[in-house]
């Protein structure tokens, strides 16, 4: 018989020594998993800037009824403004003062309030007497910037001791 054979077996062995290649490798593969979480972070941050738009988006399309009325609540008021704003006050106003001027300033006007939606003005003022009064509304006649000024009322005010004429005058004006 023959002698048993011894069977060795080394499972440990000798390691291999570390070669350049191999460092440089293993340097190559550290920086691109850290580039490639840097990476990945990067991404997952602007994933949730775009879900925050979104959601911000949804909230603004979502229209609220109460708000909506609100909006068209403004949208009349800035329109009915803009409107008001077209009034030609200057020429408006010089034409009221010089037909007072040339009533030898016996017209007071108390008020001047337009009606921008029929382009109409009406005109609150007092003076001594009629006379001035109808004259004050013939000179209104006779402006290029109101058309068909008339007295719409008058009254002696008998509460005052010079007893002065209060009067009402309407007019349409013209846009200059």
């Amino acid at each position: 018989m023959s002698a048993p054979l011894l069977i060795t077996v080394d499972f440990s062995g000798r390691r291999a020594p570390l070669t350049l290649a191999g460092t440089l490798l293993l340097i190559v593969g550290v920086l691109a998993t850290t580039a490639a979480c840097v990476e990945y972070r990067q991404l997952e941050a602007a994933r949730d800037g775009l879900e925050l738009k979104v959601a911000a988006a949804r909230r603004s399309a979502h229209r609220d009824p109460a708000q909506a009325g609100r909006d068209a609540g403004f949208t009349q008021e800035v329109g009915r403004v803009a409107q008001e704003l077209t009034t030609p006050w200057t020429p408006l106003l010089a034409e009221l003062e010089v037909a007072s001027q040339d009533s030898a300033s016996d017209i007071a006007l108390l008020s001047v309030e337009p009606d921008q939606s029929k382009h109409i003005v009406r005109v609150t003022g007092e003076s001594r007497d009629l006379p001035r009064v109808l004259g004050y509304v013939g000179r209104l006649q006779r402006s290029a910037l109101l058309r068909y000024p008339m007295l719409e009322n008058h009254e002696v005010r008998s509460d005052d001791p010079q007893r002065p004429v209060r009067f009402a005058v309407s007019a349409e004006w013209r846009q200059p």
